[in-house]
């Protein structure tokens, strides 16, 4: 949450709640959150149960950026730690189009 928080422009955190001493989660930890990326709320949880997975790759976000500039930070902040599906390019169906995973495995396409 705090990353994206970071790399989006004018992105805000809408309200945590954490686990308290009594759990089940590890006090401190977040039992849920809600942030906001370009008027898209999220909900985000840090689970304290352990799965065979890290991370579901069910998840994918699709940003339309309102300028080049915007368009080239965001894919320059997504792709680092992460990688590169799609770099920033002309496909035919968009003249500046990109596809990343980020660092935490999510699929990030972007015009």
């Amino acid at each position: 949450m705090n990353h994206y928080v970071s790399v989006f422009e004018d992105a805000k955190i809408q309200a945590i709640e954490r686990y308290g001493p009594d759990g089940p989660g590890e006090e401190g930890t977040v039992l849920r959150a809600r942030f906001m990326v370009k008027d898209q709320e999220f909900m985000c949880i840090d689970s304290h149960i352990q799965y065979d997975f890290t991370f579901t790759p069910s998840i994918s976000m699709y940003i339309t950026c309102e300028n080049e500039k915007e368009m080239d930070h965001l894919y320059t902040e997504l792709k680092e730690g992460g990688n590169e599906l799609m770099p920033i390019g002309d496909y035919g169906f968009s003249q500046k189009f990109a596809w990343v995973n980020d660092r935490f495995g999510v699929s990030c396409s972007s015009t």
